[in-house]
C-alpha cells in the first residue's frame, strides 16, 4: 500500500492508494543509457594515457548526470504517493522535505482524466481534480488504472453529496 495507515484519521478507510505508473521512469532509464554510452564512448575513443584526467572528468560528469537525471527522478517516484479515502484526497511527496496536500472531498467540484497516446498501452493517465480552493486544480500524473480511479472517486463524491451507493444510482437511472 502506498499511503501509510498512520496518515488516516480514526474511522477513515482508504479507497485508493497508488503511486505513479512505472512508465514515469522511462525517461530516467533512457537518460541512464545515454549517459553510460557517452562515458564508455569517451573512454574507448581516448587511448592516450596522458589524457587519463579527461576520462576521469568525463566519468565524474556522467556520475553527476546519473544522480541528477536518473537517481533523483527515481527517488521522487518512490516517495510520491496518492490516496483517496471516503473523506479526502491525500498526496505526499518529497525526498528530504516531505510535502503533503489534502483536499476534502466535499470541496471537489470536478474530476477529469487525460489519457494520451503513450498512456493508453500502459493503462494510465492524468487525473485532474478541481476544487473550491485557491489552488483550483490538482494534477496527478501517470495514475495507473486512471479510469477506474475516476469511477471510484466519482462514486465516493456521489455518496458524499447524498446520492447513496450504486444501488441508489441504478434506481435513479430507472434500472
Amino acid at each position: 500500500m502506498a499511503i501509510s495507515q498512520k496518515l488516516l484519521n480514526p474511522g477513515e478507510n482508504l479507497l485508493v492508494s497508488t503511486r505513479q505508473h512505472p512508465k514515469a521512469l522511462f525517461g530516467p532509464m533512457l537518460a541512464l543509457v545515454v549517459l553510460l554510452a557517452i562515458g564508455v564512448a569517451v573512454q574507448v575513443l581516448i587511448d592516450d594515457e596522458d589524457l587519463g584526467w579527461l576520462e576521469l572528468a568525463v566519468w565524474v560528469v556522467v556520475l553527476i548526470g546519473i544522480l541528477w537525471f536518473c537517481v533523483r527522478p527515481f527517488l521522487d517516484w518512490l516517495t510520491t504517493v496518492h490516496g483517496i479515502t471516503e473523506r479526502r484526497l491525500i498526496t505526499r511527496q518529497g525526498i528530504i522535505t516531505r510535502r503533503g496536500h489534502d483536499i476534502p472531498l466535499a470541496r471537489v467540484s470536478d474530476v477529469q482524466i487525460e489519457i494520451n497516446l503513450i498512456d493508453r498501452p500502459f493503462g494510465c493517465g492524468t487525473l485532474v481534480i478541481t476544487d473550491a480552493s485557491t489552488f483550483g486544480e490538482v494534477r496527478l500524473n501517470d495514475i495507473p488504472h486512471v479510469e477506474r480511479t475516476q469511477l471510484q472517486l466519482n462514486e465516493q463524491l456521489h455518496r458524499l453529496h447524498g446520492g447513496g451507493g450504486p444501488d441508489a444510482r441504478r434506481a435513479d437511472e430507472g434500472v
